[in-house]
């Protein structure tokens, strides 16, 4: 009797047996690029409409409005009641609009179009169960630090912002640790790699503790359930750390190909790259928040606010960091392709097996859908990794060199 994980076998064999795939597919490149461009085109618009909208809110003096009637109708229901919750309420009048806004748009980019593109393996119960969670856990995660972050501009209007970016540096680092046992099984089933691929996992192992990275064991994603796209990570923090691997890459990639696309996120481990990335996310986080500082000082007048404190600020604050964020965007990103690069130079250093990495940098160009050579203005302004041609051909030339 053949055993019940024979199909996964055999798809495995004809992962490493498929030559075709180790091409890049024109037919899917020109549609990826096609896709790129509607994306960048939805990104746009949404932050061209997310800027009108908060610019509304403060030009026709909304905020006031809405502070004010929040304000009253707690007094109404409770009489005397807590500063936070005028926060609270504000935040609920400001992010309601937008989110029914928003919908259509996130309906189209998130669940319409990867359809279009046989990309997506969601149904629509899904797509919207997964919405209401992120929802959720924004709330359960974004009020606590809002009101965190309002209660030291209440009690140190000058030092606020360092404190603050004490603060949001400690819950990335902690959200980090986090992220692999309680974040992504809210919307991921996560388990332990099984026996059909125990010599996957002796090689993934013995790999992490060549590169010196302390695994709690190697997982799989049920990716199939939402997407066709492939992917693995090392995620986590010190004892949460462990290998993820999408049971999309497990079924289309040889083991070969899974081995150097590991390699890749040791590369991080290696290079210290996640505690250098809290350092640089802190450096932001603080340079962020002292521009908050000067605006909100700037904007007391401007926009009639009562203090640097007043909820009635939030859609100004909202403008603030998205500015910054934005025009910051293409350094963050130069600094994470230069990262990138180098682990994709130690996975090709530590596996020797840089035909089997190029090969995995196309399989998830044409799995994937993603534009392996894009124009060098998009790379500069959106990748935070370099294009997929870029490391498909680094691959290529590493094969091509002589053997010492």
């Amino acid at each position: 009797m053949r055993p019940s994980y024979s199909s996964d076998i055999l798809r495995r064999y004809n992962a490493r047996m498929d030559s075709d795939a180790r091409t890049l597919d024109p037919e899917k490149q020109r549609r990826a690029k096609q896709l790129a461009r509607i994306k960048r085109s939805l990104m746009l618009a949404d932050l061209v409409l997310g800027a009108v909208y908060l610019g509304i809110w403060l030009s026709l003096r909304w905020n006031l409005g809405a502070r004010a009637w929040v304000s009253g109708w707690l007094a109404q229901v409770f009489g005397a009641f807590p500063w936070w919750l005028t926060l609270v309420g504000f935040t609920a009048a400001l992010a309601i609009p937008w989110l029914l806004i928003s919908l259509p748009f996130d309906l189209y980019g998130g669940f319409i179009l990867p359809h279009q593109y046989e990309l997506s393996t969601q149904t629509l119960a899904s797509w919207i169960s997964d919405q209401v969670k992120e929802m959720a856990l924004s709330a359960a995660l974004g009020l606590p630090l809002l009101v965190g972050l309002y209660a030291l501009l209440r009690a140190s209007p000058v030092w606020w912002w360092v404190w603050a970016g004490v603060l949001y540096t400690a819950v990335t680092a902690v959200l980090a640790a986090l992220a692999p046992v309680l974040l992504m099984p809210i919307f991921y089933k996560v388990v332990p790699l099984d026996e059909t691929y125990a010599d996957l996992r002796a090689r993934l192992l013995s790999l992490a503790q060549r590169a010196g990275a302390h695994v709690e064991g190697v997982y799989q994603i049920d990716m199939s359930r939402r997407t066709k796209a492939a992917n693995a990570a090392l995620a986590g923090l010190g004892r949460t750390r462990r290998i993820l691997l999408g049971d999309t890459l497990l079924t289309e990639f040889s083991d070969d190909e899974i081995e150097t696309v590991l390699a890749h996120e040791l590369g991080h481990h290696v290079h210290r790259d996640i505690p250098l990335s809290i350092f640089a996310q802190a450096l932001f986080n603080f340079a962020g928040l002292w521009l908050v500082d000067v605006g909100l000082k700037w904007g007391l007048g401007w926009f009639s606010l009562s203090s640097q404190a007043d909820p009635a600020g939030l859609p100004w604050i909202a403008l603030l960091l998205g500015a910054f964020a934005l025009i910051t965007t293409p350094l963050t990103n130069a600094f994470s392709r230069w990262r990138e690069g180098m682990a994709d130079d130690f996975a090709l250093e530590s596996t020797a097996m840089p035909a089997a990495f190029a090969s995995a940098m196309t399989r998830l160009a044409n799995q994937n859908l993603a534009e392996a050579d894009p124009a060098p203005w998009i790379v500069f302004l959106l990748y935070s990794h370099p294009p997929l041609g870029e490391r498909v051909a680094k691959a290529q030339a590493r094969a091509q060199r002589p053997a010492n």
